[in-house]
């Protein structure tokens, strides 16, 4: 299916969970911040949140540092 990731359009398997999309991008390494069609979407809510076709999604993923 045909989703938009921070403003780019991607090609992903369908039945994919917000979580899923994450691991894919490969964003586990520390917190992220999760917006679906404009609204966040709470960090406790990504395994369950279900991705449909043409979705638009802005994921931020957040780095530590000095």
């Amino acid at each position: 299916m045909q989703i938009t990731v921070n403003g780019e359009a991607k090609t992903v398997r369908d039945d994919l969970t917000v979580r899923d999309l994450i691991v894919e991008l490969g964003l586990t390494d520390g917190p992220v911040a999760v917006e679906l069609n404009r609204e966040v979407v709470p960090r406790a809510q990504h395994a369950t949140t279900r991705i449909a076709e043409g979705n638009a999604l802005e994921i931020v993923h957040l780095v530590g540092g000095g």
